[in-house]
């Protein structure tokens, strides 16, 4: 069995003393999607959620976690972050807003902290998975300690 490198993501909750599991799995170059990822954990994909960010008219950059096997409402993502209209980022401006590359971004650890929101659906499991901040490699975590550890406000998103 292959030893998994901590991650930033994993030494920050560490030393909130949060409990998570690290989860490998198979990375598809040509497929970075949540629903390839579930698929590969052989999970739910309305419980492997995916971080994005986005970037509002009114309030800048803000974040929103959402199930992979979903889209976002552009619409009710704008209005929860206090926006008239937003728009996800472009993918060459991941890295050096959030820090992350795309297939890899998590909502844990960017280089600083955004407005946070997360679907409410993810209250109805006991964990759910997020990326763990590199390609091939998720987080098992309770949607409670995640939402503490964003500050994310829950939200209908979809």
């Amino acid at each position: 069995m292959q030893k998994i490198s901590k991650t930033n993501v994993a030494r920050l909750l560490d030393s909130a003393k949060i409990r998570y599991e690290l989860v490998p799995y198979e990375v598809d170059e040509n497929d970075l999607s949540a629903m390839h990822v579930a698929e590969q954990l052989g999970e739910n994909p309305e419980q492997v959620f995916k971080t994005l960010v986005l970037e509002g008219n009114k309030t800048n950059y803000f974040v929103c976690i959402v199930p992979g096997d979903s889209e976002i409402d552009l619409k009710k993502a704008a209005i929860v972050s206090g926006n008239k209209s937003c728009a996800l980022i472009h993918q060459k401006d991941l890295l050096s807003v959030a820090g992350y590359i795309r297939g890899a971004c998590s909502p844990i650890g960017m280089k600083k902290h955004y407005p946070t929101y997360i679907h409410h659906s993810c209250e109805e499991y006991p964990y759910i998975f997020v990326s763990a901040g590199q390609r091939g490699l998720q987080l098992k975590i309770s949607p409670s300690d995640l939402i503490s550890v964003t500050k994310a406000q829950i939200s209908d998103l979809i």
